[in-house]
């Protein structure tokens, strides 16, 4: 599939991202993003939040939440079980992955938005709860479980060779009527976001995100164009090879 323009973005990197000639290959690690949005105004909302000015990587940006997929997501409990539509687009695209590691990378995306921002997108349950620790005691405290049943997959981007941080992102987003549950003082100047800002799609404070992120972004606001979400939509797979980075589609073509 020839590269579109918002491909050809993605391709555009700060040098100091890129390593050095002689640095060995970095295999991508599993990452998650979510993209949160609220359709309660004309022009949808993402949130978005903004680096500390002392962090190694994009410090300053406005990013969306997300990390790396920790090797015990896939054992937290959830009140209720990722949808077999969106377990099936995990598993689309190759390298291949399990039902498990699917279900992993939701639960992450869930487990980083909780951390990063404090908004926690969880469901009481009549079950026994688990005494949770660390990243998932906002969830235990507030008597929930995470439940990752309203997330739906925008696209996935594997980060080109030759970089010193290199992820296989998958990009979920959630309606802002999943979030439950508020840990208050998540964000202030000393963490890892110093604030977070709701902002209408096509504003000024989005000009500036990672161009990989901002061709994510344009598919999200594609699909909202069109209506109420659905699994059944196309979902792209960013990913760099015969020297170029390229858009397929997952399921079609790799």
């Amino acid at each position: 599939m020839e590269m579109t323009e918002s491909a050809q973005a993605a391709q555009t990197e700060k040098p100091e991202e890129k390593e050095a000639d002689h640095h060995p290959y970095y295999r991508p690690k599993d990452a998650a993003t979510l993209i949160l949005v609220d359709r309660t105004g004309a022009i949808p909302k993402v949130l978005v939040g903004r680096r500390h000015d002392k962090v190694v990587f994009m410090p300053g940006k406005f990013v969306f939440p997300g990390g790396r997929v920790d090797k015990t997501d896939h054992r937290v409990p959830v009140a209720a079980p990722i949808t077999p539509e969106l377990e099936a687009n995990l598993l689309k695209g190759s390298p291949k992955i399990s039902a498990s590691r699917a279900k992993s990378l939701a639960i992450a995306a869930i487990r980083e938005a909780c951390e990063e921002t404090g908004l926690c997108l969880g469901r009481k349950t009549d079950a026994a709860l688990p005494k949770f620790d660390g990243a998932w005691k906002p969830f235990s405290d507030a008597g929930l479980l995470p439940d990752p049943s309203s997330l739906f997959l925008i696209a996935r981007a594997i980060t080109p060779p030759g970089r010193v941080r290199r992820f296989d992102t998958r990009f979920f987003t959630a309606d802002a009527s999943a979030i439950t549950h508020r840990v208050e003082g998540v964000v202030h100047a000393d963490a890892e976001l110093v604030e977070l800002v709701w902002v209408e799609l096509g504003s000024q404070p989005l000009a500036d995100l990672h161009p990989m992120t901002k061709s994510v972004l344009g598919e999200l606001q594609k699909r909202l164009a069109t209506g109420p979400l659905r699994h059944d939509a196309e979902v792209p797979f960013f990913h760099f090879y015969g020297g170029r980075m390229h858009r397929d589609v997952l399921g079609e073509s790799a």
